[in-house]
């Protein structure tokens, strides 16, 4: 049986370097699509799309990251990993405070991971960039939406602590041998 592994945590924690350093492992990966969705934008003309149509992005993410569910389960991988899940979207939502229909928990109460992984925020690595705009504290109040959120789904968060790539990269796999 499949395990499906998600990454969760605040912008800047450290994901995606955890997810590209599993990927170089020969782990089966599915990259966050939210940096392909604010860059479409902006060749759009639409600077920041989540802060200008957060609904739209959200769509827009909740596609892109059903479609990787779905690409998951067809595969023939033991473990998949995510860098995000679907739940990071209600959580997002939350925090802009916008409204936002059912689609969204329905899809989260349907389409679930069997394990996930909580990447704290981290002053040191963080980083901003053209995709990401946050402060860190900003940061900071996004991760607790997405603690409130996993836990709103039932999910055990499993703290990954701080480290280097390699020493979480490890953590991940040793947890779940």
């Amino acid at each position: 049986m499949q395990k499906k592994i998600v990454l969760v945590g605040g912008p800047g924690s450290g994901k995606t370097s955890v997810i590209s350093e599993l990927s170089r492992r020969g782990f089966f990966c599915m990259h966050e699509v939210s940096r392909e969705v604010t860059i479409d934008a902006k060749k759009k003309g639409i600077d920041q799309l989540f802060l200008e149509k957060p609904v739209l992005f959200s769509e827009l993410l909740l596609e892109g990251r059903i479609q990787q569910y779905n690409e998951a389960q067809k595969s023939n991988s033991p473990i998949v990993f995510f860098d995000r899940g679907i739940p990071d979207i209600e959580a997002y939502l939350e925090f802009s405070n916008t409204s936002y229909s059912s689609v969204f928990s329905e899809n989260s109460k349907n389409l679930r991971y069997d394990f996930a992984f909580h990447f704290k925020p981290w002053e040191e690595i963080y980083i901003s960039d053209n995709e990401r705009y946050e402060t860190f504290k900003e940061a900071s109040i996004i991760n607790q939406h997405l603690v409130e959120t996993y836990k709103k789904y039932n999910y055990s968060m499993i703290e990954v602590p701080f480290g280097n790539i390699t020493e979480r990269t490890d953590y991940i796999i040793n947890r779940l041998q």
